[in-house]
């Protein structure tokens, strides 16, 4: 089974077999929810170096998170569900797009701040190709989802528990799915780079408080990576400002690092955003080595393929939702 390409077609493939009810729903929350206002934020473009404007906007149950490209005239053409069936690359950023090839590229940032903050559906409208860089964390999207406030929809939260393990690899870097009664994400790195080192950092989203050391950490790269993108015409907005800029040993940013390990807490950020192109909730325990967003997607797309490892659960009634049809 291919991974599904929108809510609905998630909801179609798969028919409620059988009650079980889950103490982590009271943690989670039962109902969907969506934003209470609009939220706009403004910023640039890892890539492009241009101005990007994107606008966060109330959606109905059972929408799930939606991009709409407002730059594209034809409103067909313009919708990118942020799904791991949109997926289209992977190399240093999560880029998602449709079929007539239009995309929405670093998605991963606001993505975990949705998840995080436990947003089930919203629209974001952007102006551009990628979405801001910002300062590099989730921190300023968390911030404008907080100001614009949650409301429930009174429709049941639908979620992906992990009912056995599914783990996918490449060398020794590898990320795994595994069973849990709560929702955890857990990650190791190993640089050979003093400024960063093995790293190990691990935390729960159940109740729906988002750590705040994995929220503003920062993306992160050698200074060597930095200059040749720049000659390739990539990164042209990033910087100092907006990454933490590795040189062997040495963190290049004046103003250091903002926790202990911010390193390995980002790469938790990301894992936490690239999952939640799940389309789904998690209750189940991710665990990441070395990994990244290429991992991250072909860890989605082995889920998909084995569809006795997994099954979804409505919160609401505890009603299990499973067997592909």
């Amino acid at each position: 089974m291919v991974a599904p390409a929108s809510i609905a077609e998630m909801n179609a493939q798969f028919s409620a077999v059988s009650p079980a009810a889950l103490p982590v729903a009271a943690r989670m929350g039962v109902w969907q929810t969506t934003l209470k206002a609009d939220a706009t934020l403004s910023g640039i473009g890892l890539h492009s170096g241009k101005t990007v404007t994107l606008r966060l906007r109330p959606a109905a149950a059972d929408t799930g998170i939606v991009f709409m490209r407002t730059d594209i005239e034809t409103p067909e053409e313009a919708v990118i569900p942020a799904l791991c069936a949109s997926v289209c690359e992977v190399t240093l950023s999560s880029k998602i797009g449709n079929r007539f090839g239009h995309v929405v590229g670093t998605v991963e940032h606001l993505m975990a701040a949705l998840a995080g903050l436990r947003v089930d559906n919203a629209i974001i409208e952007i102006d551009a190709p990628e979405v801001p860089i910002m300062d590099g964390s989730a921190k300023p999207f968390v911030a404008m989802i907080q100001k614009a406030g949650l409301r429930e929809l009174g429709v049941s939260r639908r979620v992906v528990r992990i009912k056995k393990p599914v783990r996918v690899g490449n060398g020794d870097s590898y990320c795994e799915l595994v069973p849990d009664d709560e929702s955890v994400f857990e990650a190791e790195i190993d640089f050979e780079s003093g400024a960063i080192g093995r790293q190990s950092y691990a935390l729960k989203l159940d109740d729906g408080n988002f750590d705040t050391d994995v929220v503003s950490a920062r993306t992160f790269c050698m200074l060597q990576q930095v200059e040749a993108m720049h000659k390739a015409g990539l990164a042209l907005g990033g910087s100092v400002e907006n990454a933490i800029v590795v040189d062997g040993d040495t963190v290049m940013n004046e103003e250091g690092l903002r926790s202990e390990r911010e390193f390995v807490q980002h790469k938790l950020l990301d894992a936490i955003g690239d999952l939640y192109l799940m389309g789904l909730h998690l209750i189940g325990r991710y665990r990441g080595y070395k990994s990244g967003h290429a991992l991250h997607n072909d860890l989605l797309n082995a889920l998909f393929q084995e569809t006795d490892a997994f099954e979804l659960v409505n919160l609401a009634d505890g009603e299990t939702i499973l067997a592909a049809e």
